[in-house]
């Protein structure tokens, strides 16, 4: 049974009581990023209860020495992990000696948080009796700053409701802190400085091995009616952590508020001897604007970021709710501003997957970036792998490639490998495909071609290099054959010609040879640099064309598709719906040699492919594949939901479509993985936007021209969303009677609906 405790609402998430089992679901939940950097939804309080503590800095990690059971030629030697940053938030209270701690408290009462998507802040408010029976009420405001993204704010009020009370806050820095994911349980900080000066307070701290350079820093005040009670801290200070404590008699009904400002200077960002004159920069313009104005900041930030990328949903208000939080955790999680920072499955919600890039940026993030910010946005993440490109091909090289070859990672902080286990790490090559998609698909939406030429074709270069290395010839098939991977579907391993893999391989190379074509005719210095730099010839060229003219495809005449992998028909082939309840998920219930031989796909693998390059296709081939494989997978990848939502969406089928939108747009909320506790689904989120753009839209890319083919489920009355098109912005919204357009733009707009030519005019409403 999914959970069901978070209230549904169009534009927060609202938790109402106090159940210590929900703690690490809420904490993962309510949590808060600006894109530098991100904090689980721990209490600012002492809590003695289960927990998980998390707070986390964009682009910081520690390279965890790999722990495997024997070594292979070709291992990672580490597992990269973002790493669990000193804890800035920290506010320990105590009222007449006793110390607030929910989880020892005699009572709790009227509690309740809400994470308030619109404007960017969560709160939480509770009444708490202690075993003397005095009684407080406490409230509590934090945000990360989206405009100052170095700082976070948080104002923390506490109100004696029977009787006047001594009360102590101690707001307080630390780094004896430790990551819940550790290989060997070293140390991932050597704290270098800790010190005060007045009301605010400083940890120095280095990572070992990498060497990112930190300084946590706060600056506490008390107030109460809103004037400042200048009282002078006294200095609680260790090795590790440094608190202010402040003690002050409080009357019965008084309300003092303590405003905490804190954060992070990085040596990544500013020199790194002078980091803490850094954070005084930051704290005297936050300290300066005050609370209130940086809140009010905070709402206008949010604001702009829902004018773009709001999807709006009427008459289903568990399905809003859901997009929304989709949509704010990617917007909290990655902003664009800085190419040296990418999306972590788990972004900043928790350590799982080491918080590093996987392929799921290139496949399923950037649509939901280019559609909805900048297109610099998603050329930074593209940016990010032409930066790694030298690290691909040293990867490629302790796999025994060579000449430029190009692999790039599966799991990434830096553009080196750090995945370790075997059957990812060697075999599921297909992300090197999802890198040049990547690149097609920008090209395709923004029509921005720049970037090939100055980027782009050497990272295509390096890509065709390993397709052409990776395959074999075949005499028995008289065919190239690519032996020995792992599709996107990883329940089957060391399988040879998974047709996904090898339909990216031939598209990759023959994509890549059209572009060389293409920058040799209009980009002749571009094009000689590059072949220079790379030592590219014809007879190497031509290599790689008969490779992906003579690609082999596994098929089944009988059932008139494409096979999954060449042995898939060997399998017992039992469809999903004949298994017990009892034995799903069956990555939990299962042995893993159980899982291999049966027939179940964990997410679209050969639809995958149909999902990438439909216009390959006709609807008639999708829809024989999508019913041969639908009925085996489990689908407990969290990106498959979304792809199949999309293509039960092509194919009509609404009621389908709509089932696996709420799979995916709620997969967090309701925790159908049963781990929400462990973080977030960041990178999934992307897909929920996708089954709704894409899937209900239908927005394609059709001969240069945005192309829709809308339809709605029938539990909702209508939806709508933005997109930003070649710097046109077009408001799309569908209902059960029809379809309408609106742009905003300077001159005239053709698109085509349900295959009908349709001109827009700026400042207009048109149907269709």
């Amino acid at each position: 049974m999914n959970q069901d405790y978070i209230i549904a609402d169009p534009w927060s998430l609202i938790e109402e009581g106090f159940q210590p089992e929900r703690v690490k679901s809420s904490e993962s939940l309510f949590s808060m990023g600006n894109g530098a950097m991100g904090q689980r939804a721990n209490f600012e309080e002492s809590y003695s209860g289960s927990t998980f503590q998390g707070s986390y800095i964009g682009g910081v990690y520690y390279p965890d020495k790999t722990r495997v059971g024997w070594w292979k030629n070709g291992y990672p030697e580490y597992f990269a992990k973002v790493l669990n940053a000193p804890n800035w938030i920290g506010i320990d209270v105590s009222a007449d000696g006793q110390v607030l701690d929910l989880n020892t408290a005699k009572a709790v009462a009227n509690f309740r948080r809400e994470l308030n998507m619109k404007e960017g802040w969560y709160s939480r408010s509770f009444e708490v009796t202690f075993s003397n029976d005095l009684k407080l009420q406490i409230k509590a405001v934090r945000f990360l700053s989206m405009k100052w993204d170095e700082a976070g704010a948080i104002k923390y009020s506490v109100t004696p409701l029977n009787r006047k009370a001594n009360l102590r806050f101690e707001p307080y820095l630390d780094s004896g802190i430790t990551n819940e994911d550790t290989n060997w349980d070293d140390p991932f900080w050597e704290t270098t400085s800790v010190r005060s000066s007045g009301n605010r307070a400083y940890i120095e701290a280095h990572t070992l091995k990498t060497r990112f350079h930190t300084c946590t820093f706060m600056d506490a005040r008390l107030e109460s009616d809103g004037k400042d009670l200048e009282l002078k801290p006294q200095e609680v200070i260790g090795q590790k952590r440094i608190g202010l404590a402040y003690d002050l008699e409080v009357n019965e009904g008084q309300t003092v508020d303590l405003v905490k400002i804190g954060g992070y200077t990085v040596g990544t960002n500013h020199d790194k001897d002078k980091l803490t004159e850094a954070a005084d920069a930051v704290m005297d313009l936050a300290t300066g604007a005050g609370f209130e104005q940086l809140l009010e900041d905070q709402r206008q930030a949010w604001a702009a970021v829902w004018e773009m990328s709001d999807i709006t949903i009427e008459g289903d208000v568990k399905a809003q709710q859901g997009i929304r939080f989709n949509i704010f955790h990617l917007n909290q999680t990655y902003t664009g501003r800085d190419s040296r920072l990418n999306i972590g499955p788990k972004g900043f919600t928790g350590e799982k997957y080491g918080g590093s890039t996987y392929w799921d940026t290139e496949a399923y993030c950037i649509p939901f970036y280019m559609a909805t910010k900048d297109q610099h946005v998603a050329r930074n993440l593209l940016k990010y792998r032409y930066n790694h490109l030298e690290k691909a091909i040293e990867n490629a090289q302790k796999l025994g490639f060579k000449d430029g070859a190009a692999l790039y990672p599966m799991v990434t902080m830096n553009g080196e490998e750090c995945h370790n286990e075997w059957e990812i790490t060697f075999e599921e090559i297909h992300r090197n495909g999802a890198i040049a998609f990547a690149i097609y698909n920008y090209y395709r939406y923004t029509g921005d071609y720049s970037y090939i030429p100055e980027m782009g074709l050497e990272v295509l270069i390096g890509i065709a290099r390993f397709w052409h290395q990776r395959a074999t010839f075949s005499e028995h098939k008289d065919k190239y054959v690519i032996l020995g991977v792992t599709g996107p579907n990883e329940y089957e391993n060391n399988v040879n010609n998974n047709w996904y893999t090898n339909y990216m391989a031939r598209w990759c190379i023959q994509w890549t040879l059209e572009q060389l074509d293409k920058v040799e005719e209009g980009y002749p210095e571009d094009y000689t640099r590059i072949v220079g730099h790379t030592k590219l010839t014809d007879r190497e060229t031509e290599q790689w064309a008969k490779v992906a003219d003579n690609m082999y495809f596994p098929r089944s005449e009988e059932h008139n598709i494409y096979l999954q992998q060449d042995g898939f028909l060997d399998k017992e082939l039992v469809t999903v719906d004949k298994l017990s309840r009892s034995e799903r998920p069956i990555n939990q219930k299962w042995s893993w040699d159980r899982i291999l031989r049966s027939p179940y796909i964990k997410q679209a693998d050969t639809l995958q492919g149909f999902y990438f390059f439909e216009d390959h296709f006709t609807v008639d081939q999708l829809e024989r594949h999508f019913d041969f494989y639908e009925p085996f997978t489990v689908h407990e990848s969290s990106l498959s939901p979304c792809v199949h939502a999309i293509q039960a969406a092509r194919l009509g089928r609404m009621e389908q479509a709509y089932t696996f939108y709420l799979r995916t747009s709620r997969l967090d909320l309701d925790d159908y993985n049963k781990e929400v506790h462990e973080g977030l689904h960041i990178t999934s989120m992307a897909g929920t936007w996708m089954s709704i753009v894409e899937g209900f839209g239908g927005m394609r890319i059709r001969e240069d021209k945005l192309s829709f083919r809308p339809q709605i489920p029938e539990q909702w009355k209508s939806f709508s969303f933005k997109i930003n098109f070649r710097n046109r912005i077009l408001k799309v919204k569908v209902s059960a009677s029809g379809s309408s357009f609106e742009l905003d733009s300077q001159e005239e707009m053709s698109i085509r609906v349900n295959d009908k030519r349709v001109v827009l005019s700026p400042g207009k409403t048109t149907d269709a």
